[in-house]
């Protein structure tokens, strides 16, 4: 007879435990695949799933260029002698006489060094007045003092030269060997000799982007590119500002994979399966191969593609899905390209459930079996 009733309290146990696991559900590191595909648009979800083939990864490598504009590139090299707002310019003025106008008779010559081009790019000389120096060459200056001086003196001799171009500087900010302002010289007209100057860019070479910005306008370059492409690398304009930086570009990872974070791009471009490698890969133990999602957003011209829909409007929720159990679900996984903001999910397996299951049944009967002994039944 209490052989009979331990059973029965066993039972009920175990009718208590599968209980609660139906109203409860097991711990788990997210949605099934079955979930995920009752989700779609078919089944009156909100997102499309699109099994990944050779055909798609084709229609969806499309990564954002990036590259300086025609008003960049366009943008001729600065005279390096040319003056502008803010430059220090040193003047000596000669005159032919006893008694000059600026010099004493015995030097004949009249220095004025430490001249600031003020904000409107002019100057003042004594007896000449206020000149227009900013956009003239040091030569076309002295040309324009010599004519207002020959008035007033006979034939003066006047010199003109560029002490600081503190007028002509661009800030460079960010990964350099040295931040600052550098004044843009004869050899450091271009970009990439600007980045010489700064000391050097001092991030991977691979992620590394350079933004260069100029009055309300940037733009945008690879460092690679940038010396790949000689027509990236632009003529500077007094007061660009330069920033080198990391990509900012990154994907979330989701599900049964070695990490579940939001992971940086460690390239310029990313696949599937570099992705994937660069989380730990897929969890051994857990890790449905055939349920590797992408999730995303893709833009209306890739997804009317995509989805051979030309009456879709607006960005698409799409879940890519990726089995590598296929025949080329490997290469397929190797071509996909991960976009900013991706997210990349790995179902668990179905067994691991039915593990986790068992092992709460198992534990149940366990406990029953300890309860049924403690109390004597």
């Amino acid at each position: 007879m209490s052989v009979l009733k331990s059973r029965r309290a066993r039972l009920l146990v175990c009718v208590a435990v599968v209980g609660g696991l139906v109203g409860c559900g097991l711990p788990r590191s997210g949605p099934s695949k079955r979930e995920i595909f009752s989700g779609s648009i078919e089944q009156q979800g909100d997102a499309f799933i699109v099994p990944v083939s050779r055909n798609i990864t084709l229609l969806t490598a499309v990564q954002p260029s990036l590259g300086f504009s025609i008003a960049f590139q366009s943008a001729g090299l600065v005279g390096s002698d040319v003056i502008n707002a803010g430059d220090v310019l040193s003047l000596t003025i000669w005159e032919n006489v006893d008694n000059g106008l600026l010099a004493s008779a015995a030097t004949g010559a009249t220095p004025l060094s430490e001249v600031q081009v003020d904000g409107s790019g002019n100057i003042f000389v004594p007896y000449a007045g206020r000149i227009k120096a900013a956009g003239n060459t040091p030569d076309g200056l002295r040309q324009i003092i010599t004519d207002k001086l020959s008035a007033q003196t006979p034939d003066p001799q006047v010199t003109v030269s560029r002490v600081a171009g503190d007028g002509s500087t661009v800030s460079v900010m960010g990964g350099v060997g040295g931040q600052g302002v550098y004044p843009i010289t004869q050899p450091t007209r271009t970009l990439s000799a600007m980045l010489a100057k700064a000391g050097g860019v001092a991030i991977e070479p691979e992620i590394a982007q350079i933004t260069v910005t100029r009055g309300g306008r940037s733009g945008k370059v690879w460092l690679k590119d940038l010396y790949r492409n000689p027509k990236m690398d632009i003529a500077l304009r007094p007061g660009d500002v330069i920033l080198v930086e990391k990509d900012q570009r990154s994907f979330t990872a989701l599900g049964a994979t070695g990490a579940q974070n939001r992971v940086p791009f460690e390239t310029q471009e990313l696949s599937a399966i570099e992705a994937i490698a660069q989380v730990g890969g897929l969890s051994t133990n857990f890790a449905d191969p055939t349920g590797v999602f992408i999730l995303r957003d893709e833009n209306e011209g890739v997804a009317r593609q995509v989805l051979g829909r030309p009456d879709l409007s607006g960005p698409q929720r799409i879940a890519y899905v990726i089995s590598l159990t296929q025949p080329d679900g490997l290469f397929n996984a190797r071509d996909f390209m991960i976009r900013d903001d991706d997210t990349v999910y790995v179902t668990e397996a179905p067994y691991v459930q039915w593990q986790k299951t068992l092992a709460v049944l198992t534990g149940g009967i366990t406990s029953a079996d300890a309860l049924s002994n403690a109390t004597g039944n």
